[in-house]
C-alpha cells in the first residue's frame, strides 16, 4: 500500500469517527434538550439551537451555497492528502471533513430539508456562539493543518 493510499485511508477513518460522534451527540442533543436546557458548570451549559446560518449564524439563508461550498472543501482537502507528504495533514483534514460532513448532514436531512436544514448546535458557554461537535473537530483540525505547515517550512531548507 502506497504512504498517498494509507494518508487518504486515515484521514477518511478520521472523519468518519467525527461524524459519528458527531450526529450520535446531535440525535441525543434533539431528543434531551427538547424542553429546557441543562446546566453543567460555571457558564457551561447543553442548548439546544439550530444554526440556518454559517459560522455564528452569519449567512442565514445560504444553506444550500454552504453545503456545496463544505462539500468543495472536503473534496479538496482529501485530494491534498492523497498528493501530500506533510506528516499532520492526513488528521487535520480528517477532521476538517468530518466536521464539514457533519453539519452538511444535519444540513440535508434537518427541516426544512435539501441544503437548508438547521445544523444542530448545543454547547452554550453563554459567552461565545452556540457550537457542536462537528465545529470543534474542524477549528482543531484547522490549527493541526497550521501546526502542520509550519514544521513543514521549519524543515524546509531556505
Amino acid at each position: 500500500m502506497t504512504q498517498a493510499v494509507r494518508r487518504l485511508r486515515g484521514s477518511l477513518v478520521v472523519a468518519a469517527a467525527v461524524v459519528v460522534i458527531d450526529q450520535m451527540s446531535k440525535w441525543w442533543a434533539v431528543s434531551a434538550l427538547a424542553d429546557d436546557p441543562i446546566d453543567l458548570v460555571w457558564t457551561l451549559r447543553l442548548n439546544l439551537v439550530y444554526n440556518f446560518g454559517m459560522a455564528f449564524g452569519q449567512g442565514r439563508g445560504l444553506g444550500p451555497v454552504i453545503s456545496l461550498l463544505g462539500v468543495a472543501i472536503v473534496a479538496a482537502l482529501l485530494v491534498s492528502v492523497w498528493r501530500g507528504s506533510r506528516d499532520l495533514n492526513w488528521f487535520g483534514v480528517g477532521l476538517v471533513a468530518g466536521g464539514a460532513i457533519g453539519n452538511i448532514i444535519d444540513r440535508v436531512v434537518r427541516e426544512p430539508h435539501w441544503f437548508r436544514g438547521g445544523v444542530v448546535d448545543f454547547i452554550d458557554l453563554q459567552w461565545f456562539p452556540v457550537f457542536n461537535v462537528a465545529d470543534i473537530a474542524i477549528n482543531i483540525g484547522v490549527v493541526v493543518l497550521i501546526v502542520s505547515a509550519l514544521l513543514q517550512g521549519r524543515r524546509s531548507p531556505s
